[in-house]
């Protein structure tokens, strides 16, 4: 997806211009600068952000006959991994709810390394296994499991890499190659758990390792990243700041920065590990306009909106009293609803708002964006707009969450909203296509990662415990 210069932002899109061409084309995504790539009225279109004559996507999706995933022709899939039909190393049905996932090179051979987020946080049938070793709380659900895959997708095995924590949901692969899983929630001790009452605090980073065990032992929170109901995170490879995001509610979540102190940087592997609670500095965004003027809810926004940040130190991040979203330096500072996946890339980060509703305490409505952080100029740009559809849930998408930048160009996006669930690609002009849908249910897609390779797309159903992958004439999209 294409960005703009940071001093020379885009005219606005008008709300009026944007929505009254969308009740003609269909209402849906749009991207900066581009009304005319609006999203189709059919889920089986094959190029519906497109023009006459020039394509967008791969094609029509073709009905599955297993009933599980509809893709263009020429695609096919794989299950790599089912809840409670495939089993871990350890003999255990895989866990319930994938979620969050990266890919890793596979040191002994050509295919690939899953680290995979289950986001589990009460009954789910199949919990990740408590292993010895490898567990924060015995009485928590969550955690990740590490699949090995060989490079055209085939399940060679999958263990245990991460137990005992809660609602493992998004997180980021880093620089130097692990994967930081976000627990999504901020339960403390005693609260209930999947096993009985928690025995630790939650609402942590943690770090996994794809491809040595034994730096996955003993399990430690990196408290110096703060303590929240976190969803995604991403690194900065050049000054090694992270960037984190918050779903939460009452009131709505924030934006976060972490800045490593001086001593540990360049970060590697260990780094956050060492970490004390206190060192470095975690801040929340505060947006402005060009005039200077305060956004207090990122809602509000026109397509191609450009903000200024601003970045305000929180005092308290493990949260003992008061929740960082609630403490008293939060007031003056910008929030949104439902602020989910995160993936760095084109130099920056991509950064996902599912969806706003004035009932929520949103003070607009839509049905997601997706917004550019460019940390050099320090600005926020809207790039991708889901209008707010709410008499079509099926062929008019809602609800994005997982995000990953495509090695073909653009953004893949898994859709967690209303009636049929897809994943979603828009290409790095803003033409937007369905690249594959859910027969199974109405459960929302996560994960959607590449291969180092590129030739084959991971990807997961949630509730339905699937694990995908996706192989096909992938091509780069103009």
């Amino acid at each position: 997806m294409t960005t703009t210069e940071p001093n020379r932002p885009p005219a606005p899109v008008s709300r009026r211009s944007f929505l009254s061409r969308s009740a003609v084309a269909g209402l849906g995504v749009a991207l900066v600068g581009s009304v005319d790539q609006i999203f189709g009225a059919t889920p089986a279109s094959a190029a519906p952000g497109g023009q006459p004559g020039r394509p967008v996507g791969y094609g029509e999706l073709v009905p599955d006959p297993r009933g599980l995933l509809s893709l263009p022709p020429g695609f096919s899939y794989t299950v790599v991994s089912h809840a409670g039909e495939t089993r871990l190393e350890s003999g255990e049905f895989s866990p319930s709810d994938p979620d969050g996932t990266a890919a890793f090179a596979r040191p002994r051979g050509q295919g690939a390394v899953l680290v995979q987020n289950h986001e589990i946080n009460g009954t789910e049938p199949f919990p990740v296994p408590a292993l010895a070793g490898f567990t924060y709380d015995a009485n928590a659900g969550g955690g990740t499991t590490t699949l090995e895959v060989d490079q055209h997708g085939n399940r060679i095995g999958e263990y245990v890499s991460l137990a005992g924590t809660q609602t493992n949901c998004a997180g980021g692969r880093t620089p130097w190659n692990t994967w930081l899983t976000c627990e999504e929630t901020e339960d403390l001790k005693g609260k209930a758990g999947s096993r009985g009452a928690l025995l630790q605090d939650h609402g942590y980073v943690f770090e996994v390792d794809p491809h040595d065990r034994n730096a996955n032992r003993d399990p430690q929170p990196i408290k110096a990243l703060g303590r929240f109901a976190h969803e995604a995170v991403v690194v900065n490879p050049d000054t090694f700041e992270l960037y984190l995001t918050e779903d939460a509610s009452n009131p709505n979540g924030l934006l976060y920065r972490y800045t490593p102190p001086a001593s540990a940087r360049p970060l590697g592997k260990g780094s956050l590990k060492r970490l004390g609670p206190t060192d470095g500095t975690l801040e929340a965004m505060r947006a402005t306009t060009g005039t200077g003027t305060h956004v207090p809810d990122l809602s509000v926004a026109r397509l191609g909106d450009v903000y200024r940040l601003e970045w305000v130190a929180v005092p308290d991040r493990d949260a003992r009293t008061l929740s960082t979203r609630k403490q008293a330096y939060a007031q003056p500072i910008t929030r949104s609803r439902k602020l989910e996946g995160m993936w760095w890339g084109d130099g920056g980060a991509y950064v996902v708002a599912s969806f706003a509703r004035t009932s929520d305490g949103s003070a607009a409505q839509h049905d997601g964006q997706v917004w550019f952080l460019d940390p050099v100029a320090q600005t926020i740009t809207l790039q991708l707009l889901f209008a707010y559809t709410p008499g079509d849930q099926d062929s008019d998408p809602d609800g994005p969450d997982n995000i990953t930048v495509s090695p073909y160009g653009g953004i893949i996006l898994a859709e967690d909203g209303e009636g049929a669930q897809h994943l979603l690609g828009a290409n790095s002009d803003g033409k937007t296509f369905f690249l594959a849908r859910n027969e199974v249910s109405e459960s929302e897609f996560a994960g959607p990662t590449f291969a180092p390779d590129r030739k084959v797309l991971f990807a997961a159903i949630q509730e339905d415990g699937y694990t995908f992958a996706i192989q096909g004439p992938f091509t780069r999209q103009h």
